[in-house]
């Protein structure tokens, strides 16, 4: 195919120069009837490529025009048999993936360190979650891998799992081995669904790792915003056939329509039109321009008394993952250093990293000013040098699971004071965000060692998803009954 085409691009365009007497919505009449406040600082263009559905400009729910070639374009470009455009992130795709592998009862394995979206899948599809534990990299203190072997074990322990839900790239850029994985799964007759939401770009260069779909993934998606040029929220879903449950395949496609917009945005599909066309044409130059930066970087910090980055074989060698807990900072601390004293914004925190995401639309300059506020906090801090030090614990163990997240999400609940929720059913999701990994779903006991590592959190002030509209975890939500339903 021809991938200079941006066939969407084309016919938005074609519309707006039809100059139109318009009463379809939305109701600012293309260019026309935005906020002046607004307008007198973006100006009005690109407003008019705000449209819905016409015979211009075809329909996401049932393309059969610009938006079809467009996503064949992209299915070509990426060796899918199939592609479809998101406009709910890539948290719709994830759900329409559990909806279409496993019904509800029927067990799905998903890996503990899936974003919050899996459980949201879980609660829409009443399926029974068997989970498979990460590796963890103890010297930074996070969630590495899923192993094939760990896989493996679980498929033999429950061979009735229909698929397998896990995530790779992770959001620190670790990948698992998706080849041996899919070759796991494929035996026992189960999908791989993997959320490859921060992994649009490992395709395009061969010192990257190797895509979902290059390794065998039956289906994956991807966030095309994270990295790839597209504007936020906009995703896309890949299919390819390996001949295992084409029915649950289509069913994934069939899902598609409960948790897709009906008011999908042509200013996010336009946008994804345009950063495949940009992918297919300077791909190569685009990520090889991303890791030269992220090198330079990463060995003048790892030249900064107290600071050093993440290495390791199998690591998406984009992303920064930073530590200086050399120095007794945390991540927390050093994040708030650089955003409040440097104007440096880090994409996320946690007790003893930052993470900086490097594109290609970054500059030396981008690099030169991280390093140099690493540089001035290690003059300033480092002049009491410390042992490594972490005041959060370790992840704690895998909880009881009582119900199933759907199950539990919609049985009788009550608030209780957050210190006297160990050993009740969550009745509610808990996630410290970023990343959006919860420590706690529906369904499963709150264990005192997972309350012991959320309150942490919780008295830190940190931000977490599950808190309430103040956003303090004074309350939670449990389950009033507390039968076991899981055997």
């Amino acid at each position: 195919m021809n991938q200079r085409q941006t066939p969407l691009l084309q016919a938005v365009t074609d519309l707006i120069e039809t100059k139109p007497a318009y009463f379809r919505v939305p109701g600012h009449r293309l260019d026309k009837g935005i906020c002046p406040r607004w307008t007198d600082r973006v100006g009005t263009e690109i407003f008019a490529y705000d449209v819905t559905e016409t015979p211009l400009t075809d329909d996401l729910h049932s393309p059969e025009g610009a938006i079809l070639e467009a996503q064949q374009l992209l299915a070509a470009l990426y060796g899918a048999d199939r592609s479809f455009f998101l406009v709910n992130g890539s948290t719709c795709g994830n759900e329409a993936m559990i909806l279409g592998a496993a019904f509800e009862g029927e067990k799905i394995m998903v890996a503990r360190n899936a974003h919050k979206s899996a459980m949201m899948g879980l609660v829409l599809s009443g399926a029974k979650p068997v989970y498979v534990m990460p590796e963890v990299i103890e010297d930074w203190a996070i969630q590495g891998a899923i192993t094939a072997e760990a896989v493996r074990k679980m498929f033999e322990a429950n061979p009735d799992c229909r698929a397998l839900f896990l995530v790779s790239p992770s959001y620190y850029g670790v990948c698992s081995d998706l080849a041996a994985i899919a070759e796991v799964c494929h035996a026992h007759n189960a999908l791989l669904l993997v959320d490859e939401a921060h992994g649009g770009h490992v395709y395009f260069h061969d010192r990257l790792p190797v895509g979902a779909l290059a390794a065998g993934a039956d289906v994956c998606v991807q966030s095309m915003h994270k990295v790839t040029g597209a504007l936020t929220q906009s995703s896309v879903l890949h299919i390819r056939h390996h001949g295992i449950r084409k029915e649950a395949l289509a069913k994934i496609v069939q899902s598609l329509q409960l948790v897709q917009s009906t008011s999908p945005s042509y200013l996010l599909m336009v946008s994804l039109d345009c950063a495949r066309h940009e992918l297919a044409m300077n791909g190569t130059a685009m990520m090889e321009k991303a890791l030269s930066l992220a090198a330079y970087a990463r060995e003048k910090i790892n030249q900064i008394p107290g600071f050093c980055c993440m290495e390791g074989e199998h690591i998406d060698r984009t992303r920064l993952v930073i530590s200086a807990c050399e120095i007794g900072l945390t991540g927390y601390e050093l994040d708030q250093m650089l955003f409040e004293e440097y104007a440096v914004n880090m994409e996320l925190a946690d007790a003893q990293n930052v993470l900086a995401v490097v594109t290609y639309a970054n500059e030396k300059e981008d690099m030169d000013r991280l390093a140099a506020a690493c540089a001035e906090i290690s003059a300033g801090v480092g002049k009491g040098m410390q042992t490594k030090v972490c005041r959060y614990p370790a992840f704690p163990p895998l909880p009881q699971q009582v119900m199933t997240p759907r199950r539990a999400y919609f049985s009788n609940t009550k608030m209780v004071r957050w210190q006297d929720a160990a050993g009740k059913v969550a009745g509610q999701m808990i996630a410290p965000y970023p990343p959006g990994i919860p420590v706690i779903c529906p369904g499963e006991r709150i264990s005192q060692e997972v309350w012991d590592y959320i309150d942490c959190f919780r008295r830190d002030g940190r931000h977490i998803h599950g808190a309430g509209q103040n956003g303090k975890l004074d309350w939670v939500k449990v389950v009033v009954t507390d039968r076991v339903e899981i055997k």
